[in-house]
């Protein structure tokens, strides 16, 4: 599997500890981000099965000598327009702004995995439009997980899973809940037994 943007190693090394018999290459273009992600990789004894590479999605796949990967994961920056967002620090706008839009980061994601490979992507729930019309040129049976902070309220966020060359229907799926609005625990049974390790998204 190969993470793009994966920053300092934070969903890297949580899907390689449930996948131990994966292999697994994070893509980061920040110096500072692949410095601090290679030491986690060390600390948590990954080095056998995860590696970090520098390098950009605004760059050729071809460039990194890398063969097609099984599955590709990506949490694109949320924004593509300056214009429409509040500046972060200048040290934080490369994670909230996505230099060639989000058309970067989905069409990297076609050049780095293989045919009938997955492509999974976190998201704004606002640009599922902007993702399925991304997505339904090379790929299909997509599957939707809508992630809302309360069952009464919208979902905020939305995971979207895609097969390369995939013809099934696309399914939609029950939200995934992260709070009760009365609850005492921080998080729904469901979320915290994920985030335990006793539990997973089975259909990624």
């Amino acid at each position: 599997m190969l993470d793009l943007g994966c920053g300092v190693g934070g969903a890297l090394l949580a899907a390689a500890c449930r996948r131990p018999s994966s292999q697994f290459v994070g893509l980061e273009r920040d110096p500072g981000a692949v410095q601090l992600a290679r030491q986690n990789v060390d600390l948590n004894a990954m080095a056998d099965r995860v590696r970090i590479v520098e390098g950009d999605v605004t760059g050729r796949f071809s460039e990194l000598g890398l063969g097609p990967f099984d599955a590709v994961m990506a949490n694109p920056p949320f924004f593509d327009d300056p214009g429409a967002l509040r500046g972060p620090a200048p040290e934080k706008a490369a994670a909230w702004l996505a230099d060639g839009g989000l058309a970067a980061w989905i069409a990297y994601m076609f050049k780095a995995v293989r045919q009938n490979g997955r492509l999974t992507i976190i998201h704004r729930a606002d640009r599922l439009a902007d993702l399925l019309n991304l997505l339904s040129h090379k790929a299909g049976s997509i599957q939707i997980l809508p992630i809302a902070p309360f069952a009464d309220a919208p979902a905020k966020r939305v995971v979207v899973r895609a097969i390369k060359s995939g013809r099934a229907p696309l399914v939609l799926r029950p939200a995934l809940v992260l709070h009760e609005r009365d609850g005492v625990d921080k998080h729904t049974v469901e979320v915290e037994a994920i985030l335990r390790g006793k539990s997973d998204l089975s259909w990624l």
